[in-house]
């Protein structure tokens, strides 16, 4: 690093244990606004710096499958590479989920969140590898040297971009930042940030082919902010001017103690998230959520209703405007807290009304051909929901059909994880070594996160209940009292 102009504070200390591997600390306290470190952009590893630039631009190709072909081309090059030193830190991949075997995935991620998602990605970026660097192999035979440029060397270097890689500038575009990713991850406590001063370069006006694989599925650090001025360095072996964009900075933007670890976050994250992308999880975060599919709704409805019925009552749920996403990809969050999203409650809600109130709403969206244009739909659906601003709102909505349905719905979804038990899980956490086998120590964290956050809305389900019910019987009492009952 120092050969090539990168730059870090004596106050800074890189130490390597076999427990969490490399790791930044503090030697002394350092105040917020401390440029710590200095990288330039030219010794960043990106497409326009790689010497596969060429290559990669001729071929009409970017993004994330530019840059994995840069670092499997540097890769090949060994020793010759400018970027040997760095590469050899590396490890050959990631130990995302991208990379598990199968097998691993099914077992491993069975249930979660994540199970579907990797197998969809696994498919998708071995697509991405025969329609684009089979062809390209085919092309440049001199130049590429196939041993480095197979599916598992592709598959590897995209595990490394997914958990490394960062967004320098519209001319670099993403790239492999040595020293900037040595800062480990800590959600919501984020003490240094990547920034990326505005480059002077020109980017090409071609258009690029980005690959098929849709880019937020293996998204970038996230912790970087683009600006047009530079921040003032309190570091003393140099200094950046408003007029250099050159160089890339990690500035701290709160206090950090003598001895504590220097955290970079990659964004305000869920473990499905972070084993994704990252190949980690974090135990309590408060960022989990669990997905219901509309499907598993469905599903649940067909049990106890005819098609007929689930079919009318969805359709005028969506009528209504409370659909959201694509038809083939539509799911309600499940907060950390147990809480449903109020969309679920309304679905719920319709699916249980009486068929009067239900045929004259469905007449009134059908007449008004627009629910917001009509003045007495508008007015029958607050009748119905009482929906306000407040949390209060979904009060209305918590029925004991609706409450039983969440409660079953629970079940459902907590079947897809098998016939072992959440203490299960649990136990098996407990003997599990975070080193000696980080694949089952990571899934297990996120399955048991997943399993606790159905628990809750289990417990949510049931309190709702009790206090709606306590709410109504209140009412009637009062009702009944002021009529001399």
């Amino acid at each position: 690093m120092k050969s090539n102009g990168f730059e870090w504070s004596d106050a800074l200390d890189f130490v390597d244990t076999p427990e969490d591997g490399i790791a930044v600390k503090a030697l002394c306290e350092m105040k917020e606004g401390d440029v710590v470190a200095k990288m330039p952009k030219e010794a960043c590893l990106t497409i326009k710096t790689s010497g596969a630039c060429e290559i990669i631009e001729n071929a009409c190709l970017g993004g994330y499958l530019g840059l994995a072909i840069a670092i499997m081309y540097e890769r090949s090059l060994g020793e010759e590479s400018p970027w040997a030193g760095y590469l050899q830190l590396l490890p050959q991949q990631e130990s995302l989920p991208l990379v598990w075997t199968i097998d691993e995935v099914n077992h491993l991620l069975c249930g979660t969140e994540l199970h579907q998602t990797v197998q969809e990605d696994k498919a998708l970026i071995y697509e991405d590898w025969s329609e684009n660097i089979l062809p390209l192999l085919d092309s440049e035979p001199s130049k590429l040297n196939s041993i480095f440029f197979g599916v598992e060397q592709y598959f590897a270097a995209k595990s490394l971009i997914s958990s490394r890689s960062f967004e320098i500038d519209d001319y670099h575009g993403f790239g492999m930042v040595p020293l900037a990713d040595l800062f480990n991850h800590k959600t919501g406590a984020e003490d240094v940030h990547f920034t990326a001063l505005s480059s002077n370069y020109e980017s090409d006006d071609d258009e690029v082919d980005e690959g098929i694989v849709d880019e937020e599925a293996l998204p970038q650090n996230t912790s970087m902010d683009k600006t047009e001025e530079s921040v003032v360095s309190d570091m003393e072996c140099s200094s950046v001017t408003e007029d250099d964009t050159s160089m890339l900075e990690m500035v701290l933007i709160k206090d950090v103690s003598s001895g504590a670890e220097v955290f970079n976050t990659y964004g305000i994250l869920g473990n499905a998230a972070l084993l994704h992308r990252y190949g980690f999880t974090e135990q309590d975060n408060a960022y989990d959520i669990v997905n219901i599919d509309l499907e598993l709704v469905i599903q649940w409805c067909s049990s106890l209703f005819s098609d007929r019925h689930s079919r009318s009552r969805i359709s005028l749920w969506r009528r209504l405007g409370y659909s959201s996403g694509s038809e083939n990809s539509e799911y309600f969050e499940i907060s950390f807290d147990g809480e449903p999203q109020i969309e679920l409650l309304i679905l719920l809600f319709i699916i249980f009304l009486p068929d009067d109130v239900y045929n004259k709403l469905d007449l009134s969206v059908a007449i008004a051909g627009n629910c917001h244009e009509s003045s007495e739909t508008t007015l029958l659906i607050d009748n119905i929901f009482s929906l306000k601003e407040s949390k209060m709102s979904m009060k209305p909505l918590l029925t004991k059909e609706v409450c039983d349905a969440l409660l079953s719905l629970a079940d459902i979804r907590e079947s897809l994880y098998g016939l072992k038990s959440i203490e299960d899980d649990i136990e098996a956490l407990e003997k599990c070594s975070f080193v000696g086998d980080k694949k089952v120590y990571h899934s297990l964290v996120l399955r048991i996160s997943e399993r606790k956050i159905l628990q809750k809305l289990r417990n949510y389900a049931s309190k709702s209940y009790k206090i709606t019910n306590s709410s109504s019987a209140r009412k009637k009492l009062k009702r009944a009292t002021k009529r001399g009952i």
